[in-house]
C-alpha cells in the first residue's frame, strides 16, 4: 500500500453473494471465494519482493490462473533498490475480446518488508480479488480484452519515494508504452486494500475523472452509494505510472477504514469481510460492461 497523500484525512466468510449483472446466468463473483483466496495468500506468510514466500505465492497464483483458461504471461525484471538489486515479476492474465481495445484491472501481490507483516488487506485482498475476478471471467465472451495484472514491488523497500516504490507498475507502464498496449487501453482500474469490514473507498483525486465518475455512477445505480463516498484526496499508487503514460486510470482504495492497522502485524484476515469483496466485485463488473460500451 502506498504512502497516502490525502488532503484531509474468527475469519469472517459470509454467505451473501450479490448477483453480477454481467454473469447472472453463469458464475457470479463470490466475495466468500475472494476472501478464501486472500486467506490462502496470507498463509504463505510475509511476502515481500524477492523473498522465498513471494516465490511460493507466485507459483500458486500462476497455477490458479492457468485453470481459468486466460493467456498468462509474465514481466520479469531486476531493479536497483536501497537494499541492492531485487528480482521482480508482474503476472498478466488476458481474457481476449474482439474489439482490439483493452481494459486492465490491476493490484499488487507483494507485502511490505516488515517483520511479522502478512498484509491481509494490504497485498492480500487485491490478490484474492483478482483471482476471483479471473474465475468469474472464465469462459465468458467479452467485447474488449480484459487484462488482469498482479504487480510486484508496489511497496517501498525502505521509505516511499519516487524511485523506491511502484517497481512493477513503473516497469510495465514503460513496457506497454513501447509495445503499443497503452494505446489500446480504454481504462485501468487498480484495486488496493479493498477487503476491510468497514469498506469505504476513497474519492481518489489523481484518478481520471471520467472513469471515477463512471464507477461511482455504477455504484449509485446498484444501491452502493454509501460505500463510494465522494470525499478523499490524492493517493500515490500503482495507477500513477499509467496516468503519466496517458491512460485513463482509477485507484480503488480504502485507506481510512484500516488506518489503525496499516503496515502493522495486525493487518490480518479477521479484519476482512466477504461482503466488502462482493460489493466491489459487483460494481467493478458493471463498470467493465459500461466501459465496453464505449468506443
Amino acid at each position: 500500500m502506498p504512502t497516502p497523500r490525502f488532503l484531509a484525512l474468527a475469519v469472517l466468510i459470509g454467505t451473501l453473494s450479490l448477483a453480477s449483472p454481467s454473469f447472472a446466468a453463469g458464475k457470479t463473483f463470490s466475495g466468500a471465494s475472494a476472501l478464501a483466496f486472500t486467506g490462502k495468500a496470507v498463509s504463505f506468510g510475509p511476502r515481500h519482493s524477492g523473498s522465498p514466500a513471494m516465490a511460493r505465492q507466485r507459483a500458486w497464483i500462476k497455477q490458479t490462473l492457468a485453470a481459468t483458461g486466460c493467456t498468462l504471461s509474465t514481466d520479469a525484471f531486476t531493479a536497483p533498490t536501497p537494499d541492492g538489486p531485487v528480482a521482480f515479476e508482474n503476472l498478466i492474465c488476458r481474457f481476449a475480446g474482439k474489439s482490439g481495445k483493452a481494459i486492465a484491472v490491476t493490484g499488487h501481490y507483494d507485502t511490505k518488508k516488515m517483520a511479522g507483516f502478512v498484509g491481509a488487506n494490504d497485498g492480500g485482498s487485491s490478490t484474492g480479488f483478482l483471482l476471483e475476478l479471473a474465475a468469474t471471467l472464465q469462459g465468458r465472451p467479452r467485447v474488449d480484452d480484459i487484462i488482469l495484472v498482479f504487480f510486484d514491488g508496489e511497496e517501498a523497500v525502505r521509505d516511499w519515494t519516487d524511485t523506491d516504490s511502484l517497481y512493477g507498475s513503473r516497469h510495465l507502464a514503460a513496457k506497454w508504452q513501447q509495445d503499443g498496449t497503452v494505446a489500446k487501453l480504454k481504462a485501468l482500474l487498480n484495486v488496493d486494500m479493498i477487503g476491510d469490514k468497514n469498506f469505504r473507498l476513497v474519492w481518489e483525486e489523481n484518478s481520471a475523472p471520467s472513469v471515477r465518475n463512471l464507477v461511482w455512477g455504477a455504484a449509485d445505480s446498484l444501491g452502493f452509494s454509501a460505500y463510494f463516498p465522494r470525499r478523499g484526496g490524492p493517493v500515490a499508487d500503482d495507477h500513477m505510472p499509467f496516468l503519466l503514460a496517458g491512460v485513463r486510470a482509477l485507484d480503488l482504495i480504502d485507506f481510512e477504514s484500516q488506518s489503525t492497522f496499516w503496515h502493522t502485524p495486525q493487518d490480518t484476515v479477521d479484519k476482512l469481510s466477504a461482503r466488502s469483496f462482493d460489493i466491489l466485485g459487483t460494481v467493478l463488473l458493471r463498470s467493465l460492461d459500461l466501459l465496453e460500451q464505449q468506443k
